[in-house]
């Protein structure tokens, strides 16, 4: 026997306009590819990324074109196959093979493999592949079924019948590009016999002292033998060799003392190698590997003290998880282009910026391996949405079928990864469903009912894809959308998760509010920001020099796509802080500082209710969004170009290990019952710590404040002495009025910042710190310093900053250097105090710049 081989398929192809008179083949940008990238590659279009050419690019998405190449074939064996494996065609493609048609797809997400064993050539072979307008045949579709209550969110109903990357249609934070084309790899493979799928299911006893490992290989063809590895870091763990029966081979394991998978932070991710060989006689003809961590991974509901509802929250390796993170789109409108290396870059920002999960959202694409691969290797834990958002989906029998084939084959490709902890069934298709008033009624079971009301996609959350989460991974927790919880409203802050848009959306709340406005797991909030300036002025025409090169301007306001947003972003402003427009730079820094605040507001007041076990009213907190997909103003925390916002710093500072928290609070007592004017008013702060190691910490708390506009220290004292803080969770440490200077005055409350610390008692050093300021921050009548200092430390590895009177968020930049990397910013600044922000790339040439509040 012959040992399978893979050819792949990704030289000589060639596109064309197929329904253009007279089109002429080009060769392609690249493969796998799509028609925008090829069409780009030879200046037939303008980059949709700059100015307006979005619009300038709308017909492609209406047209229809032709993939081809030619390929040498191979000798097949007499008893062998030729199998064209195709992982991935966008979205409704013809499939021909000298000249035979061999497949018709209509589902992007849907690997095919196709037997071409009577069609194939030993010599050249041509395919073709032409693919239809899924704007088109949506609206066909459609048309087809008027029966069906369409509506949605974003782009239009048209999305809704197509099983595609649902963003493409355009969203909130991104353009309306609608690609088609072979978007993954294509490959030739002759064989005789193969393996066909490697499962591998862990269980990591209870105690974690050892793991129970059972290894299955599904065969096709006549080998009937299987030998599986085990290894870690090149060593041989465990093997084992058995007989296939009726085209499966499985062995178990039991590794003792196993190396365990962790969470970043808490942990090691130690990655096993699990390796089938498949055998015929002595000949070697296939094998199979999947890298997979060991660890018990946990969804805990259960009843809370002194609070109503369930908790919701992550435990890992029995650690429970105070859970901070990012909702993640895809990173490109043309995904093909994603390297493997941006998607290492992409994970190991969110890593680094001291957050545990991503959650993939349901708009987007089941993402690649590299993803996945980052996210094992670094730590962080994945919510995985399946790809539905914001509609009333229909239900017909051939796409229900569709969808049944598309989540069992994307489970089976992604279910080895460790990180992934939870699989959801859509994104806010429920909340669609409240908001369009559509028939939900959770006490009915049964399912074929589901089908005769007006949401009949329930039949998909509630029975195709928790049917084969139950049959591919039953040990992978399966929550039927995001948000939801126990089938009741949505928005009920009691029970499972809910997404937060009562800041930015809603009834457009006030962030200082956060604390009211939290639930079980908040799993979507935001506040929108400009990205970069060097992003603004990426997408601008002429750059720098462009006449749109302000806030306001035509151009830019295109690069939000967002519903009033020019309302939304004004409003926040307004509320909060003094700004001007002019200059770009100076309204850019301000809504990133809105950002920065706000964000940092719910992660902190969010936090403070992790109060340990039986106490876990909030059991994590995932900003939307960590990212971007095309130069924009958006609620990202990074944007396209990976640039980080302000607010990514602030969110990194949150979730460090450890923290101290102050809110403010302002209490009134009528010294009469009826008086508006007799009334005591004093303003107290309250400081608390959130420990999130796992080990208690002694502690001493210490708190300062001073005047604002003058920079006199009014009070400095340790407020709590000797005090500790429990392991993994957040305690209240102490409570007073604003410290003020006795006779100070009317309102000093109003003009005093006040700053609390957390000193180690082993080592007597300073391991969190928090300003804390008087709000709204426009109020205040902020001091210019005149002994503000900036500089690189001797040794370069840091920006040193002081200055004699307070300073609300400075920022420190490169404006010439874009290989400089800030490990921190967005800092406030206290008198007699220095602030040591971590930097990489520095020399003594670079030129450092500090922008902050109230400087212009």
């Amino acid at each position: 026997m012959s040992p399978r081989s893979v050819i792949p398929i990704d030289q000589t192809w060639e596109f064309r306009q197929a329904d253009k008179e007279h089109s002429k083949f080009l060769p392609v940008a690249q493969f796998p590819t799509n028609v925008h990238l090829d069409l780009l590659h030879h200046g037939l279009i303008p980059d949709p990324f700059i100015g307006k050419n979005e619009l300038d690019v709308q017909w492609i998405g209406e047209a229809q074109w032709t993939y081809k190449t030619t390929f040498k074939g191979a000798r097949v064996p007499e008893n062998g196959k030729a199998v064209l494996a195709f992982d991935g065609l966008d979205t409704f493609a013809t499939v021909k093979l000298n000249g035979s048609t061999i497949l018709e797809t209509d589902n992007m997400f849907i690997p095919e493999r196709v037997d071409v064993t009577s069609l194939l050539k030993e010599e050249d072979n041509e395919l073709v592949i032409d693919f239809d307008s899924a704007y088109l045949r949506g609206w066909k579709l459609v048309e087809k079924y008027p029966d069906h209550k369409w509506g949605c969110w974003n782009g239009d109903n048209s999305r809704l019948a197509v099983r595609k990357a649902q963003y493409h249609w355009g969203w909130d934070w991104g353009p309306t590009l609608l690609t088609c084309g072979p978007w993954r790899p294509i490959n030739l493979e002759i064989f005789e016999s193969r393996l066909a799928d490697l499962n591998v299911e862990s269980t990591v006893s209870e105690n974690l002292k050892s793991a129970d490992i059972k290894v299955t290989a599904e065969v096709e063809g006549k080998a009937d033998k299987v030998r599986f590895d085990i290894s870690l870091d090149g060593k041989q763990v465990a093997s084992e060799t058995v007989q296939a029966s009726s085209g499966k081979a499985t062995a178990s394991f039991n590794l003792e003392n196993p190396s365990l998978w962790y969470p970043i932070r808490y942990g090691k991710q130690p990655l096993y190698q699990v390796k089938a060989t498949l055998i015929a006689g002595d000949s070697e003809e296939d094998e199979m590997g999947k890298r997979i961590g060991l660890r018990r991974a946990e969804l805990i509901q259960r009843p809370l003290k002194d609070q109503p509802g369930k908790s919701f929250f992550f435990q890992v390796n029995n650690i429970p998880l105070y859970c901070g993170g990012s909702d993640w789109i895809p990173a490109d409108n043309f995904i093909p282009r994603i390297s493997k290396e941006r998607y290492y870059d992409w994970i190991k920002l969110v890593a680094d910026g001291n957050q545990f999960m991503i959650r993939v959202w349901g708009g987007g694409i089941y993402e690649e391996q590299a993803f996945y691969d980052a996210c094992d290797e670094l730590g962080v834990l994945v919510w995985q949405d399946f790809m539905f958002g914001c509609g009333n989906y229909p239900a017909w029998p051939e796409l229900l079928e569709s969808i049944q084939r598309e989540a069992y084959e994307n489970v089976k490709l992604l279910r080895h990864h460790p990180s992934i902890v939870i699989w959801a069934g859509n994104n806010e298709d429920y909340q669609y469903q409240e908001s369009a008033s559509l028939t939900y009624k959770y006490e009915d079971k049964d399912a074929d009912n589901w089908l005769q009301t007006d949401f009949p996609a329930r039949y998909i959350y509630e029975k195709i894809l928790p049917d084969v989460c139950s049959e591919l991974i039953p040990s992978t927790y399966y929550h039927p959308g995001s948000p939801w919880g126990d089938g009741v409203d949505t928005h009920d802050p009691t029970v499972g998760d809910i997404h937060q848009w009562n800041v930015w959306h809603g009834t457009q709340e006030k962030w200082q509010n956060f604390d009211k406005l939290g639930g079980r797991f908040v799993s979507e909030f935001g506040m929108q920001a400009f990205p970069n300036v060097k992003t603004i002025d990426a997408y601008l025409p002429l750059g720098k020099n462009d006449p749109d090169r302000y806030p306001q301007s035509s151009t830019v306001d295109f690069h939000n796509k967002a519903d009033g947003h020019e309302r939304r972003i004004a409003l926040y402003l307004v509320e909060n802080m003094r700004y001007g427009p002019d200059p770009l730079e100076q309204f850019v820094y301000a809504t990133q500082l809105m950002q920065g605040e706000c964000l940092a507001s719910a992660y902190r007041l969010w936090k403070r209710q992790w109060k340990g076990p039986g106490r876990e009213y909030c059991g994590g907190a995932l900003v939307w969004q960590i990212n971007d997909c095309w130069p924009v103003t958006s609620w990202s925390i990074a944007d396209y170009y990976l640039r980080p916002k302000m607010a990514y710093f602030t969110v990194k500072r949150e979730m460090a290990p450890v923290s101290i928290g102050i809110t403010r609070t302002e209490h009134r007592h009528p010294k009469d019952r009826y008086t508006r004017v007799n009334v005591d008013v004093s303003t107290k702060v309250e400081v608390w710590g959130s420990n999130l190691t796992l080990e208690d910490l002694e502690v001493d708390c210490l708190v300062r404040a001073w005047d604002v506009e003058t920079g006199e220290q009014t009070f400095n004292e340790i407020v709590a002495s000797k005090i500790t803080l429990p392991e993994n969770r957040s305690t209240e440490m102490d409570a007073r009025e604003v410290p003020v200077i006795a006779g100070g005055g009317k309102d000093q409350d109003k003009r005093t910042v006040v700053a609390a610390y957390l000193i180690d008692r082993r080592d007597g050093k300073q391991i969190a710190r928090y300003v804390n300021w008087p709000e709204p921050l426009k109020y205040l009548h902020l001091q210019k310093p005149k002994e503000l200092k900036v500089v690189l430390s001797e040794d370069g590895t840091a920006v040193e900053i002081s200055a004699e009177v307070p300073i609300k968020g400075l920022v420190v930049e490169t404006p010439e250097d874009d290989e400089v990397v800030f490990e921190d910013n967005l800092v406030d600044i206290v008198p007699n105090e220095m602030v040591r922000i971590g930097v990489k790339g520095a020399t003594k040439e670079t030129k450092l710049e500090a922008r902050y509040l109230g400087m212009l």
